[in-house]
């Protein structure tokens, strides 16, 4: 499974070389038809394209600004953030809003340290 949440041209760009004579085209409407099935997710960025993760179990994320990059956030502080929501907060949500919450999707922005 690809880790490194990537762009549409970035993935044609790794398996066009094993893959002769395929278009991007035929990678952009593959990952429509993947994220349609629910086995990807399509991530927007600011910079207008969208980076693709395969990975598609609830999991938090880092999107650095410069560059539209995004990394998963580990596991074990993942569920120390969720775990700190309050519950109250999220139940007040659901009745001012008239919904159930069956997710919570967090992507934080970052900016490199120098």
């Amino acid at each position: 499974m690809c880790k490194s949440h990537p762009t549409a041209d970035e993935l044609f760009r790794m398996v066009a070389p094993h893959l002769g004579g395929m278009s991007r085209a035929t990678v952009y409407n593959t990952l429509e038809v993947l994220c349609d099935a629910g086995l990807a997710r399509k991530m927007p960025t600011e910079h207008g394209c969208c980076r693709y993760d395969a990975d598609t179990s609830e999991h938090l994320h880092v999107r650095i600004r410069e560059t539209s990059e995004i990394q998963d956030v580990p596991n074990h502080l993942a569920d120390e953030l969720l775990k700190s929501l309050p519950k109250e907060l999220l139940a007040k949500i659901e009745s001012d809003l008239g919904v159930r919450i069956e997710g919570v999707n967090i992507q934080l922005c970052a900016t490199r340290r120098v």
